[in-house]
């Protein structure tokens, strides 16, 4: 009823079983899962629903546990809300999460990047990576990687300047569109979501800082 009130339609589900079949019939814009579900928990149905689907997700939990938060990251939501919280709040973060995965507002600002010609200035091609920013594709070797859209966001900024080190906090700024400090959880686990899927050795990780795209793999 919140939610309407802010002008969302929304469709809603009483268990997790329910949730998946009426994300099959619906596909929703976004997702809001709660973790406590009945039959399959929010956490299960966020796993299933990201082997079909890219669209995003946020986790809302009572739970405020550093293990039920990364749970829900690691199972591919794209973004979480503890419980109890101010609805201003939780549609403030739905806007977020709709805003950045329409990809991209702005492209990503390079950072001290060295120079090099290009066929395509849509393309970045970088160790094997390669990135159409036109056609918003990755390909590792040329075997095409998908990913979420805020997994992609991630990967503009790093393929934007490759070597520098990029902090977690202007990562969150950039890529989450969070102007506040903010639980820098949510950088970790996408780096360790984005490393699964294009290779643990392409993204560095710089020790109390952030982390940095390798020029080359291995």
């Amino acid at each position: 009823m919140a939610l309407e009130r802010y002008g969302f339609p929304v469709r809603t589900a009483a268990d997790g079983l329910e949730g998946l079949e009426l994300f099959r019939a619906e596909r929703p814009d976004l997702l809001l899962l709660d973790v406590m579900l009945p039959l399959l928990d929010g956490v299960g149905l966020c796993r299933r629903i990201r082997e079909e689907s890219q669209l995003p997700i946020l986790m809302m939990s009572a739970r405020g546990d550093a293990v039920d938060v990364v749970s829900g990251l690691e199972a591919g939501a794209d973004d979480y809300v503890v419980k109890p919280f101010e609805t201003a709040v939780l549609v403030a973060r739905i806007r977020t999460v709709l805003r950045r995965t329409g990809l991209p507002d702005r492209e990503p600002e390079p950072v001290a990047a060295e120079p090099g010609p290009s066929p395509d200035p849509s393309v970045r091609e970088i160790g094997g990576l390669t990135v159409d920013t036109g056609a918003m594709e990755v390909r590792v070797a040329g075997r095409q990687v998908l990913l979420t859209p805020t997994e992609l966001r991630l990967l503009l900024e790093f393929t934007a300047a490759p070597g520098v080190l990029l902090e977690r906090q202007l990562l969150l700024e950039r890529v989450w569109d969070y102007g506040w400090d903010a639980d820098t959880r949510v950088v970790d686990v996408h780096v360790q979501r984005l490393r699964a899927k294009i290779g643990a050795e392409r993204i560095e990780t710089v020790r109390g800082f952030g982390y940095k795209l390798r020029r080359s793999a291995g």
